[in-house]
């Protein structure tokens, strides 16, 4: 089940990064939702690669093909399969690579494991694999948006550039203004030229992404073990280069004494709301219908263009010096992954929330 996401609505991915597709099965969608295909490709575009000057130039169309679950352009209640052929590899780039471990990648930990592994680009480990996490995702906005509940996700910190301003105080309108994905232009401009010099050093960056979800209803969460922050920090830790996870106040919050950290209760329009919000939208675990807001911390790109020691599979020291097609900054293609796997936990939660009342 380490392929397998959410409990009555489930996702499924499968393939390879150089293999002859990517994939998967949505299973738990309600029947009847249209399948607006145009703006499920419109969200796989979003991170696919070859979109700008900062991106990897892989070139990949990476067009849908649904292969069940649906009829007249609505889903019908049965598992959802679909795939994404890939149509533009450069195996032989990875030719070095078959009996070297790269440094921070998972060569090591899955010849250790399996005995096995795929050097073509890292196989399963590749983050081409999130394509699939990316249709799966919009399908489950698909089914949030017949709730009113909205997700937006936005570069906050690239490297040592960050936004300045707070989520509520960005237009967020302006997200895929520029191809950083950055709300707050001045500094999006900061930030491409960051990734630029880091491109041209031949070296990588990491940063942060902003995540906020409007209009989830009270009382998603189920405690203890799938608490909503749980449930989301387990899917932003599934993303490749994701290396931290904080919702509301964060780490940030530790400086705050309780008296200020505390969100008071308040009557609005005999509506139960808090008058802060630095609990992120989530108190013992469930939704208070408050914005949802967290963070997911992205590495640098652990494939670089400089030379650097390794091992090889005898345990010879070498020096590697990669080649080939590669992001120097994962942050703006993965925008539209953090949204994905956001969709998806509180689809599975809402569904579980209904069947529970």
């Amino acid at each position: 089940m380490s392929n397998t996401i959410g409990k009555l609505f489930t996702f499924t991915s499968f393939g390879e990064s150089h293999g002859k597709g990517i994939g998967g099965i949505v299973d738990g969608c309600p029947p009847g939702i249209e399948l607006d295909e145009a703006f499920i490709q419109q969200e796989l575009d979003r991170r696919k690669p070859g979109q700008s000057s900062i991106s990897s130039p892989r070139t990949e169309d990476d067009s849908i093909e649904f292969l069940s679950g649906t009829f007249e352009g609505k889903t019908t209640g049965a598992p959802i399969a679909f795939i994404i052929w890939n149509q533009n590899q450069r195996s032989q780039d990875y030719d070095q690579l078959k009996d070297i471990y790269r440094p921070s990648h998972a060569d090591y930990t899955y010849q250790q494991k399996y005995g096995i592994r795929d050097y073509r680009g890292g196989g399963r480990s590749s983050a081409r694999e999130t394509a699939a996490r990316v249709v799966a995702g919009a399908i489950a906005k698909l089914v949030l948006k017949k709730m009113g509940v909205c997700i937006r996700a936005y570069t906050s910190q690239v490297g040592p550039i960050a936004v300045t301003k707070t989520y509520n105080q960005l237009d967020l309108s302006l997200i895929e203004n520029n191809a950083v994905r950055c709300p707050q232009p001045e500094v999006a401009l900061k930030m491409m030229e960051y990734i630029t010099q880091m491109k041209e050093e031949g070296d990588s960056t990491g940063g942060i992404i902003t995540c906020v979800v409007k209009g989830v209803p009270v009382g998603l969460g189920e405690p203890v073990f799938d608490k909503l922050h749980a449930r989301l920090g387990t899917a932003m830790l599934s993303i490749n280069a994701a290396h931290g996870f904080d919702y509301g106040s964060g780490f940030e919050g530790v400086a705050m004494k309780g008296s200020d950290a505390n969100d008071a209760f308040v009557l609005e329009n005999e509506n139960v709301k808090t008058r802060t919000n630095h609990s992120g939208g989530i108190q013992g675990g469930i939704s208070n219908g408050s914005d949802i807001y967290f963070r997911v911390l992205f590495k640098p790109v652990a494939t670089i263009f400089k030379k650097q020691e390794t091992l090889d599979t005898s345990k010879q020291a070498v020096e590697l010096q990669v080649k080939g097609r590669h992001d120097p900054c994962v942050l703006p293609r993965a925008v539209p992954v953090v949204e994905a796997m956001a969709a998806l936990t509180l689809v599975d939660l809402l569904l579980i929330s209904k069947a529970t009342v």
